[in-house]
């Protein structure tokens, strides 16, 4: 491991390590996790892998009629990610990635399920894929998961400004956020980093950003 200086974020060291690691950022929709994903993958010269939106089939669908497409919609995420996942492993490089598979299973699968907006057989057939999926990988070195209020994820959605997000509803927000924080307080499959987007504006500041890169390097690198 060599550590040497960098000019992208000021007074921070970066990291060049020669062994693979794989990174994960989870959030709810509009929390930032595509911005960060690009911003430590510049810092740390990792890189990247990112959600399939422009070229999913299925997600200007399922926006329009959740109830028809959600199964659809959950497997081929479930499919896509599983595949990234054998990619990063095999790539023996470091690389950073724009949501997990668990985030589907733990989330917003059952989400789907709670609101009547997939079947109880279709959510089990889908769980039983998962379950056999994610004991054949081995989860993210670290996650990081970035917590936001609604109101925050609406102002973020609303600046991206994809049509097909208009849509969302606030208590769909609130519901996919209960069962994230849920989540993460049971998350024990390694290390883990909580980023409260509410009070770091990481893609507005430098000196945010800078605080962001630093607990990053002491949670996989110790140096801080």
């Amino acid at each position: 491991m060599v550590l040497k200086s960098t000019g992208s974020v000021p007074c921070t060291l970066q990291i060049v390590n020669y062994f693979s690691m794989h990174i994960a950022v989870a959030g709810n929709i509009g929390s930032g996790k595509t911005t960060l994903t690009e911003l430590l993958a510049k810092h740390f010269r990792w890189e990247t892998h990112f959600e399939d939106v422009d070229e999913n089939p299925y997600l200007h669908d399922f926006y329009e009629d959740m109830q028809r497409w959600s199964f659809n919609l959950q497997i081929y995420f479930l499919n896509t990610r599983f595949n990234h996942i054998l990619e990063i492993h095999k790539k023996g490089t470091t690389v950073i990635q724009d949501r997990t598979i668990y985030e589907d299973a733990y989330i917003f699968a059952p989400n789907l399920h709670s609101m009547g907006l997939m079947s109880t057989r279709d959510f089990e057939n889908y769980y039983t894929l998962f379950n056999l999926m994610s004991s054949l990988i081995r989860p993210p070195d670290l996650l990081i998961y970035l917590r936001a209020s609604v109101p925050t994820l609406v102002h973020q959605i609303q600046k991206r400004g994809r049509k097909y997000e208009i849509t969302i509803r606030l208590d769909y927000l609130k519901r996919l956020n209960e069962r994230y924080e849920a989540w993460i307080e049971s998350y024990n499959l390694g290390k883990m980093l909580i980023i409260d987007v509410d009070n770091n504006q990481f893609t507005e500041s430098r000196e945010e950003l800078s605080k962001v890169i630093d607990r990053v390097d002491a949670e996989l690198f110790g140096l801080f």
